[in-house]
């Protein structure tokens, strides 16, 4: 059986989304707490996870193109036929958009200048589609790469989180940055229910760098402090209860008076220009330094939001505004990347939750809620200046989906990608779950439903 006939087999048994993986039995926050109210704690959900989880998976050979990922969230949903999908409508598309074809792709260059400069270094999937339409729940999906409403939805890690315990053995005793951080991601998923230690790092970029990394007391004052703070709780930290709470502080330690945080979360004015002046232009310069250092960052998160644009989405401080705001700092961390020679090895993934509608705008002068999106993909010799996947006129229905499954991309297939970029094997099953039913990299990988989109680099 090929991969559409399982994909349609599993959806007619199962019409909910990957449900032969989800529709079972699962412990909600309420079950926890009524479990918690029984007398039963967190030492004994623990006490149910493997010393050393048993690991399944199916031998595949992963693409592994990137030693970086950078996933920017769209967060709002952005009109994908106003932008990467660009469909010009008489009367309704502004003549400020100056859409123009390079490599054969329809681009608004009024919109977007800078990025349209750049098309040769980045593709386009216009094959992919939603599977919700609610923001809280399809952003987190795009998180954690399956339904978060599911079972083991609200104990899933972060994609982040995956590559961070993925690539833990890989770190050196001097690399202290966190695996996994997070730039103008309050919001970003968490590690699920994996260690603290895989947990992103959230970050809000300033010019006078990290916060809480020296004390008003002085070095020596601090390490002194330091040494009797250990002295004192060393046997608690040597127990399970209290291991995510020394990792916490060690790691905090390592950052403490290191030139390296100071030189990579520092930046000047003229530097924060360059990127657009933004907090978005902001997190990606961050991004380009972190990984210029070399000390253990392999995945960043960086959040983008204000997409959801049901009213006057034409007006001077909506999408041209954040456009503009994308345009300036997407290109600068492109170029930037090139520059220093880290463009090859850093994938750039970003996606909103979903699209919008298409064709006139709505009495608002806006645009709903649609499935039908956008991925941008870049970097880690991504074949760039083209299009995966097209649309009709008015951007409403796929008419090509253009790669090897032959059907619409889906989030799972986005994080199927990253994965096999970055060297991981999607398809592995880890049997240390809370409630050992197995926790799917990729939701069912046995069955080979979802997979890369090998046609990236082809």
């Amino acid at each position: 059986m090929n991969s559409q006939s399982k994909f349609d087999e599993l959806f007619r048994k199962h019409p909910h989304p990957v449900k032969s993986f989800y529709a079972r039995e699962h412990l909600t926050r309420r079950h926890f707490f009524h479990l918690a109210g029984a007398g039963v704690t967190a030492s004994w959900l623990a006490a149910r996870l493997p010393a050393t989880p048993v690991i399944d998976s199916t031998p595949v050979t992963t693409l592994n193109k990137a030693r970086n990922v950078i996933f920017i969230l769209l967060a709002g949903a952005p009109s994908h036929t106003d932008t990467f999908d660009l469909k010009v409508l008489n009367g309704t598309t502004p003549e400020s958009f100056a859409p123009e074809t390079a490599n054969g792709i329809l681009f608004p260059t009024g919109l977007l200048p800078k990025l349209a400069a750049a098309i040769p270094d980045f593709a386009i999937v216009r094959s992919m589609q939603a599977w919700a339409l609610v923001h809280s729940l399809a952003q987190t999906w795009t998180q954690i790469g399956r339904n978060p409403a599911g079972v083991l939805g609200n104990v899933s890690p972060n994609i982040g989180s995956v590559v961070a315990i993925e690539k833990q053995a890989e770190r050196t005793p001097s690399q202290v940055f966190p695996t996994f951080l997070a730039l103008n991601s309050a919001g970003a998923a968490g590690p699920g229910y994996f260690a603290a230690e895989y947990a992103p790092f959230k970050v809000t970029p300033t010019t006078s760098g990290l916060k809480n990394t020296t004390n008003a007391d002085g070095e020596t004052r601090f390490n002194t402090r330091w040494d009797f703070l250990h002295h004192l709780d060393d046997p608690l930290r040597a127990t399970s209860n209290f291991s995510d709470f020394d990792e916490f502080y060690t790691a905090a330690k390592g950052m403490m008076y290191n030139p390296a945080v100071t030189n990579a979360f520092k930046y000047t004015a003229a530097d924060s220009q360059r990127y657009g002046s933004t907090s978005f232009g902001n997190a990606c310069l961050l991004a380009k330094q972190v990984l210029g250092a070399n000390q253990g960052t392999r995945y960043i998160e960086i959040t983008l939001g204000g997409w959801d644009m049901h009213q006057n989405i034409y007006a001077a401080n909506q999408l041209p505004l954040l456009g503009a705001t994308l345009d300036n700092g997407l290109s600068a961390l492109i170029a930037d990347l090139k520059a220093s020679g880290d463009f090859d090895n850093t994938m750039i993934v970003m996606a909103g939750e979903f699209g919008r509608t298409v064709g006139p705008l709505t009495s608002g002068k806006g645009r709903d809620h649609y499935p039908q999106q956008f991925a941008f993909f870049a970097g880690a010799r991504v074949r760039g200046g083209r299009a995966i996947g097209s649309t009709d006129s008015t951007g409403a229905n796929i008419v090509d989906t253009g790669w090897s499954r032959g059907r619409a991309i889906k989030p799972e297939d986005i994080e199927a990608t990253i994965y096999s970029a970055m060297g991981i094997n999607w398809t592995t099953i880890r049997r240390d779950d809370p409630l050992g039913r197995g926790f799917y990299y990729v939701p069912n990988s046995d069955q080979d439903v979802y997979g890369p989109i090998v046609e990236l680099w082809q």
